[in-house]
């Protein structure tokens, strides 16, 4: 398993300060011990939007230069929407993406089946849009299933998309379509069936249910499938002694079983990336804090989630 530092940490959203560009971003990952860097498609880093041709020319370069692998490039798509006009907004901003994957020599392309959304235009930090989670199991009716099938055909007419450039898509278990844990996205992939459809399974979307049993049986069900996942590196503290500790998750309380998490993708053969994000507002002593928290958080995490590793391959 390798790791890759995902560019939303340095997108100055939610930390004081500005944001850090895509070249600051590959020097970043390199002094912190990253072996790849994830790009999210948003401004201001990232947009397909902003960077021309010859900027995607350069950005490959200096990762090359780097050693610093481009291993995904990850959207934010909703496929969702109610209204015809929505959704195919969507598939243009999809053939964007897609296209500056390509550019970028990049052959992994995440989605989500319906990103809620962001607001950082009225208050002082970025905060997400309010969504329902939903419960593991929710009764369907008929808003819901247009809204599933909404997903399921937008993501095979972008899956082929996809297929005429070499790209695999990696579908993530992200509300508010996919209900909480594996379940919902592993369905979703199975009735969208392309070829080029796999999964991006993340246990801190598992909320609470993070016993040993139920981590090992999401990695277990979906073997074979599973070619990219992230961890939060937003709750993590060092200790007086040096240890670097887990503290509870900001969703739910509980602690994320990254353990079991990791043992279990070692236990599968799973050698694709484990990647960092800090997608959530740095806060200490009730302050918005800067790009320093970030920084040390992104450290101690990665260090962490390093350990886990060698523990697994050890064991």
């Amino acid at each position: 398993m390798k790791f890759a530092l995902l560019t939303v940490t340095y997108g100055g959203l939610f930390y004081k300060g500005q944001a850090l560009s895509l070249g600051e971003q590959i020097h970043r990952a390199k002094e912190f011990g990253f072996d790849a860097l994830a790009i999210e498609t948003k401004r201001p880093v990232a947009s397909p939007l902003d960077l021309s041709k010859a900027d995607r020319s350069r950005i490959k370069k200096l990762a090359a230069d780097e050693g610093i692998v481009l291993c995904a490039v990850e959207s934010m798509s909703n496929f969702a929407g109610k209204y015809m006009e929505e959704r195919e907004n969507n598939f243009a901003m999809m053939r964007y993406v897609l296209e500056m994957a390509k550019d970028l020599g990049v052959e992994l392309v995440k989605v989500f089946a319906a990103w809620p959304g962001l607001i950082n235009d009225e208050d002082d930090i970025t905060l997400y849009a309010q969504f329902e989670r939903g419960k593991y199991y929710k009764r369907l009716y008929p808003a819901d299933l247009r809204k599933w099938n909404h997903c399921v055909e937008g993501i095979r007419e972008v899956a082929d998309m996809a297929a005429d450039m070499g790209i695999t898509l990696a579908l993530q278990n992200h509300a508010p379509v996919l209900a909480t844990g594996y379940e919902d996205t592993l369905t979703m992939m199975q009735e969208i069936d392309r070829r080029n459809v796999e999964l991006c399974i993340d246990v801190p979307l598992f909320y609470e249910r993070q016993s040993d049993e139920y981590v090992r049986e999401a990695v277990e069900n979906c073997k074979g499938h599973i070619v990219h996942s992230h961890y939060g590196a937003w709750n993590f503290s060092q200790k007086k002694s040096g240890e670097i500790v887990q503290d509870p998750s900001p969703s739910t309380g509980d602690l994320i079983n990254y353990q079991a998490f990791v043992e279990a993708l070692y236990h599968i053969g799973y050698t694709g990336y484990l990647t960092s994000e800090y997608c959530l507002p740095v806060v200490k002593n009730h302050q918005i804090a800067g790009i320093e928290e970030v920084d040390h958080a992104t450290r101690i995490s990665l260090q962490y989630m390093k350990q886990l590793v060698q523990q697994a391959v050890l064991a």
